[in-house]
């Protein structure tokens, strides 16, 4: 069973995420948006990192943007100041250690 420890954008596989998306649509309200909140935040941060993957290797904010079914303006607004950043300084995802 999810619990709000459990809850957590440290990520161990597929099945935490599969359980993340469960417990998101569930009807236990707190755990829902707990797990919300975690995908939410893991997806801004895998965002952040393609498009600042992305930027290395040459797209235009154009083309970001239309992958990402955004604006132009949008995009680059959000991950101008970081998309030029190396991979490195990206949090890396961790594995949680169960105790």
């Amino acid at each position: 069973m999810l619990t709000l420890a459990k809850l957590s954008t440290n990520v161990d596989n597929m099945s935490d995420m599969n359980e993340l998306a469960v417990a998101a649509g569930g009807t236990d309200v707190r755990t829902g948006l707990r797990a919300a909140l975690a995908l939410r935040r893991l997806a801004e941060r895998l965002e952040a990192l393609q498009v600042s993957n992305a930027r290395r290797q040459g797209w235009s904010w154009q083309e970001i943007a239309e992958a990402l079914e955004v604006s132009k303006q949008a995009v680059h607004q959000k991950h101008a100041a970081h998309a030029a950043e190396p991979a490195e300084s990206f949090p890396k995802l961790r594995r949680r250690k169960d105790v």
